[in-house]
């Protein structure tokens, strides 16, 4: 399979993600799931996303779609276009599936996906993060990882902005 290949069969509609999951699980393997906008990759992003895939065999993310990004962000977000960073996310080795969601929040996508694990980044109470009840509802384990000091696309928006 081509490279080009192998990247979009990682993009995937909320049918397909449910129905690859549904398959990870019953081969055994730990879905672990994660969401954010990412909008300007660094390396805080990156050392996140690999951490979360280290929690199981499979990464899933849920992407906030272009007008999510702008309602939570702000107006001038996101920088990067809505297919830039579905193509970044799904180029990353460590992601095995990407999901966009126009939503606020990912509640529905992961009612619809049922993931094993589900992982946010940064001082969260697990039982505080959307999802948590889905997640924990079939046994699952919500988990929060560090963020990466000094890195956040904020600062890279600012010192873009200052120069």
């Amino acid at each position: 399979m081509s490279m080009l290949a192998q990247i979009e069969a990682k993009i995937l509609d909320w049918d397909a993600a449910s129905q690859r999951v549904q398959q990870w699980q019953a081969q055994g393997e730990t879905v672990v799931f994660t969401n954010g906008c990412f909008d300007l990759l660094h390396y805080g992003h990156l050392h996140y996303l690999a951490q979360a895939r280290d929690l199981g065999q499979r990464l899933v993310l849920g992407l906030n779609s272009a007008a999510s990004v702008s309602r939570l962000k702000g107006p001038h977000r996101p920088i990067n276009d809505e297919h830039t960073r579905i193509w970044q996310m799904a180029s990353l080795q460590f992601i095995d599936a990407v999901v966009t969601f126009e939503e606020d929040t990912p509640w529905d996508l992961l009612q619809v996906l049922q993931p094993d694990i589900l992982v946010k980044g940064g001082d969260y109470a697990p039982e505080s993060i959307i999802g948590a009840d889905i997640v924990l509802k079939r046994g699952g384990k919500v988990m929060t990882l560090p963020f990466v000091e000094g890195y956040s696309t904020t600062s890279i928006e600012q010192k873009i902005k200052n120069s």
